[in-house]
């Protein structure tokens, strides 16, 4: 399966702002997300995106 044009998954620090059908991962520091959104964007081969201080979303394009 090749997967085009996609959100792959969705990174917060803020559980209250994030519903949806993409995989979530809510992390407890600013640190760790950045850590898990670098390693979700090498393992998934997409490209990360901060939308705020508390959201990140790896997407394929």
């Amino acid at each position: 399966m090749n997967i085009e044009k996609a959100v792959l998954s969705v990174i917060t620090i803020n559980k209250e702002k994030i519903s949806g059908g993409a995989p979530i991962f809510i992390c407890k520091t600013k640190e760790e997300m950045d850590n898990v959104a670098a390693n979700l964007e090498a393992i998934l081969d997409g490209i990360s995106h901060a939308l705020s201080d508390e959201l990140y979303i790896i997407v394929k394009h």
